[in-house]
């Protein structure tokens, strides 16, 4: 079992900044992918970005150029940096785990993310 905790959503005005954590704990071990997605009401939840154990990360179009995930394995924890905010990104954002070799995922409880005009 993985156990996820995010923290720093917010509300913050366009063009501002947030920086995301989460925190893994459990049975933690590598290779694994960690990331984040989000979700705003009435949509389908989607992919932010992500981060292998070897630092290999992957974005979605949307957020290339605003948007910055970086991990510390010691601490387990994930960040997502988020600049140059713009309503269009308000939603609940997860915390994701999973192991390479397995297709099984794991969720945090989500943070909640407000951008206002």
């Amino acid at each position: 079992q993985v156990q996820l905790v995010e923290s720093g959503g917010g509300l913050v005005q366009a063009g501002g900044s947030l920086r995301l954590s989460c925190v893994a704990a459990g049975s933690i071990a590598s290779p694994y992918v960690m990331g984040w997605y989000r979700q705003a009401p009435g949509k389908p939840r989607e992919l932010v970005a992500t981060i292998t154990s070897g630092g290999s990360t992957n974005y979605a179009d949307f957020v290339k150029g605003r948007f910055t995930i970086s991990r510390d394995n010691g601490k387990n924890t994930v960040y997502l940096q988020m600049n140059n905010l713009n309503p269009e990104d308000t939603a609940v954002y997860y915390c994701y785990y999973r192991h390479s070799w397995s297709t099984l995922s794991y969720w945090g409880q989500g943070t909640q993310v407000t951008v206002s005009s």
